[in-house]
């Protein structure tokens, strides 16, 4: 439980303090996109448990990630992955996670849910 906390934080500095390290380009289209407010933080902290450790996204938090985009939700993993506290991280496979993630919510969103 206290590792959830130490991400939670970890989480929240990235996304208020992350645009010093972040690259000109993500830097730009997070802050014109509006990225940091498309999602709570709840969907925002479970979205980065399923990418950068194991854990699941449930469907309302898909459909805010949906939401959010995959322009910004790419911007924003590009930016996390430039914070020395996941340097060890292979970005390769953090991109990838962050693809599958994406893809499997777009999936979720777009099918057709059963009738009642």
């Amino acid at each position: 439980m206290a590792s959830l906390h130490v991400y939670s934080v970890l989480v929240v500095l990235l996304l208020t303090c992350g645009a010093i390290m972040a690259t000109k380009e993500n830097d730009q289209i997070i802050k014109e996109k509006n990225c940091e407010t498309k999602m709570g933080l709840p969907c925002v902290l479970e979205d980065f448990m399923s990418i950068f450790e194991t854990g699941s996204i449930s469907n309302k938090c898909c459909g805010e990630l949906v939401v959010l985009g995959k322009v910004c939700h790419s911007a924003l993993v590009k930016r996390t992955l430039e914070n020395p506290l996941f340097k060890d991280l292979s970005p390769a496979t953090i991109i990838a996670k962050s693809i599958q993630t994406w893809n499997n919510c777009l999936a979720l969103i777009d099918s057709p849910s059963p009738s009642a």
